[in-house]
């Protein structure tokens, strides 16, 4: 199984966030969703980073109550580790096992956002695996 399986049963829509959005806003965003990260994109459309629960911890535990008010571009991780639609589901859980990610932003061929998976999204894909193959 692939990651464009994966997207195509949950869907390519991705919850994003814009870079001067503050740590309050963006967990209640997180909430409202019920989702762990979202993309912090720009005006344009362009993914800057990825802005999740635990980054928003470590904020609160190096700022503080100062954390609420700081923005996604002061606590977003930068370094983003991805995928494409081809890459396995096998291959995507080891990336985010040997990285240390919950979540992969998946880019298409044509280098444009294609969506997003998270741990969970992977996981359930991998139980559906075994359940299928089981009967």
């Amino acid at each position: 199984m692939d990651i464009g399986v994966i997207l195509r049963s949950k869907g390519n829509q991705v919850v994003s966030v814009g870079p001067d959005d503050d740590a309050g806003t963006i967990a209640r965003i997180l909430a409202q969703h019920r989702i762990g990260a979202a993309l912090v994109r720009d005006a344009a459309g362009d993914v800057l980073g990825i802005v999740s629960e635990r980054d928003i911890v470590r904020c609160l535990a190096s700022h503080g109550g100062d954390a609420v008010g700081l923005p996604a571009a002061r606590m977003m991780t930068r370094l983003l580790h991805t995928v494409t639609p081809r890459t396995t589901l096998t291959e995507a859980l080891s990336l985010m096992t040997d990285r240390r990610v919950r979540h992969l932003p998946v880019i298409a061929e044509d280098g444009g956002l294609a969506g997003l998976v998270s741990i969970g999204d992977l996981v359930k894909a991998r139980i559906d695996e075994a359940l299928h193959e089981a009967e």
